[in-house]
């Protein structure tokens, strides 16, 4: 089932918006592409929780266009894993678990899934849990 929208933006959205952009270096975390809106490739800031009053670091995804619909589109946070998870969303859903968003799925190892983050992404976000 998609993913309901709720709640209203900040009335500080676009600077909200703009440091979660330059946190992810203005790339997509998700595909790496980075901002390049003449291929279609803007960068936006996705709502994982579906809220837009949360800001919560955690809760915000920096998505180029295309993978914004694709994400918003096909993923909702509350439903529980089925797989282990794609890595770049792995600094997402911890938070998202850390806050109660959701139940994490069985086996659950927060250092382990920090640990393959790193190993295939790059250093933990500093905004990311601890």
């Amino acid at each position: 089932m998609m993913l309901a929208f709720k709640g209203t933006y900040a009335a500080d959205w676009q600077a909200i918006a703009q440091r979660v952009k330059a946190d992810a270096d203005w790339h997509c975390v998700r595909c790496r592409y980075p901002h390049d809106p003449q291929s279609g490739h803007t960068l936006t800031v996705h709502h994982f929780d579906g809220d837009r009053a949360n800001n919560a670091r955690w809760n915000l995804m920096a998505l180029c266009q295309k993978c914004h619909l694709s994400v918003q589109g096909r993923v909702n946070p509350k439903d529980p894993l089925l797989f282990a998870p794609s890595f770049w969303a792995i600094p997402y859903l911890v938070g998202l678990y850390n806050a109660g968003g959701s139940v994490p799925p069985p086996g659950y190892d927060q250092a382990e899934w920090r640990r393959w983050y790193t190993s295939e992404v790059g250093p933990w976000p500093a905004w990311a849990a601890q």
